[in-house]
Order: C-alpha cells, then sequence, then structure tokens
C-alpha cells in the first residue's frame, strides 16, 4: 500500500468509521484541506464540525472500500456504506495529497445504495483488480476521447469505437447491460426531455485498466457533479459505474462547491 493511499484510507476508516476525528486528521491531512463535499465546510475545523454531528447521529456504521485507484498525487475509492443496519449509501472520493502523501483536497458525490440495474447488477459489484499497468496512459486517452466525442459530442452512433459490443457490464441502475442499453437509456431521456448532457471534465484519472472522471453534467435541466468509473480491456470500456449528485447553489454551499 502507498503512503498515500494509506492516508484516504485512514480518513475514511480510521476518522468516519471508526470515529477518530482527531487522530485522522493529524494523521492523514496535510497543511491545507478543501472540502468539495455537499454540507460540509473548508479546513480541518469543518470537517471536525460535520463528522462529530455525523457520527452523534449514525452510531451504527458499516463501510467498505470497493475499488481503490491512484494517479500521481491523486486517490479515488469507491464505497459503500450502511448506516443504522439498513440505509445504504454508495460514494465516489477524490483525494488529492501533498508532497508528504497527506490529503489536502477532497471531491465526493453521494447517492442511494441498494439499488439494481435492469440487468441485475448492482451499483458497486463487478472487477476490482488493477491491471494492464503498462496500459494507463492509453486508456486515459481512449476515454478522454470517448467523453469528448459521445457523452459532451452526442455522437451516440459512434459509440462502438469506445465501448465493447461483445462484452459491456453497467452498473447505472437505470441503464442494461450492452451498447443497446446505453442507447436505449438516452433516447428515453431525450425522449422525455430530460437528456442528459455531458459539460466540463474537471478531473480525469486513471491506473491500469481503470480510469475515473468527475465532470459536470446537466441532467434534464438539472445540474449534476458526475463521477464515472471505466475498466477497458484491449482499448474498449467492458464496464462501466457512476455516481452522480445535484450540483448545490452558491447559497447552499457550504464551501467553495463540488469542483
Amino acid at each position: 500500500m502507498t503512503a498515500k493511499l494509506d492516508s484516504a484510507l485512514g480518513l475514511y476508516l480510521e476518522g468516519i468509521r471508526d470515529g477518530h476525528i482527531e487522530r485522522a486528521l493529524d494523521r492523514y491531512t496535510g497543511d491545507r484541506y478543501i472540502q468539495h463535499s455537499t454540507g460540509v465546510a473548508d479546513g480541518k475545523e469543518g470537517f471536525r464540525a460535520f463528522f462529530a454531528s455525523f457520527l452523534a447521529r449514525n452510531p451504527q456504521r458499516e463501510i467498505e472500500v470497493v475499488r481503490a485507484i491512484e494517479d500521481g498525487p491523486y486517490v479515488f475509492l469507491h464505497v459503500t456504506q450502511t448506516l443504522g443496519g439498513s440505509t445504504r449509501w454508495v460514494t465516489a472520493d477524490l483525494f488529492d495529497t501533498d508532497e508528504n502523501d497527506r490529503i489536502v483536497e477532497h471531491w465526493d458525490t453521494i447517492v442511494q445504495g441498494g439499488l439494481t440495474t435492469p440487468s441485475g447488477h448492482t451499483q458497486t459489484d463487478g472487477e476490482t483488480r488493477v491491471t494492464d499497468l503498462e496500459r494507463t496512459e492509453e486508456n486515459k486517452a481512449r476515454v478522454a476521447e470517448f467523453v469528448a466525442v459521445v457523452l459532451q459530442g452526442g455522437e451516440t452512433g459512434r459509440i462502438g469505437e469506445f465501448v465493447s459490443a461483445d462484452s459491456y457490464v453497467q452498473h447505472s441502475p437505470h441503464v442494461a447491460d450492452g451498447i443497446e442499453g446505453f442507447t436505449a437509456f438516452t433516447a428515453g431521456l431525450a425522449a422525455e426531455g430530460k437528456a442528459l448532457t455531458y459539460g466540463k471534465v474537471h478531473r480525469l484519472i486513471g491506473q491500469g485498466n481503470f480510469v475515473v472522471t468527475l465532470s459536470e453534467a446537466d441532467w434534464g435541466g438539472t445540474p449534476m457533479a458526475v463521477f464515472d468509473i471505466f475498466r477497458l480491456e484491449n482499448g474498449l470500456v467492458v464496464e462501466h459505474w457512476d455516481n452522480a449528485e445535484p450540483i448545490p447553489t452558491a447559497a447552499e454551499a457550504s464551501n467553495s462547491g463540488k469542483f
């Protein structure tokens, strides 16, 4: 385990799951801590204030880190949380670290958990192994092109250039497997006047066969912050997870915003 991954896991598991807020902040955060999580103020004091209340409200906490991806100073975690034995959440968390591998900035999205896709998958099951490290930059470039052409450019007819026609496993709760599932979903949204259009990509990181993007999107008039997780084989996307949360207005934000 690298030191930066240890910092991300420590803040999450020691600080939030186990409730050792002060120890986790001292061990795993740097001199500054910029926060983009909805409802949490900047700085260690913001983390401390929010999670002191969170721990009091949720004395029973189960947290599992399902996926961990590293790229340069960045660490991404795909996490499930069960609070009070029944309330489920799925979170996507991106951490930036300093020269000492301590956390200095954090972005996330949080969605309801426990949902299944039309094809019977959960929001977090599927492959977790990081492989093909030698293809990291190639896979990042492929995903960047896919986002530009299909998600931002709307050229859905070209999806076969980027997504496997033989095996495309979809973990987004509203989308069935395969290219056909994706095209049916986008066509259905357009017919309802709720098209999903992607804007700026704020972060793109990758490690081997996994690539993660953090983007702005518009879903039927609602601004969204979206994490997309892609798994690739031989240059094609074969599996996809996402996590999308509405972007708060400036008046609603407790910090500098989602990005």
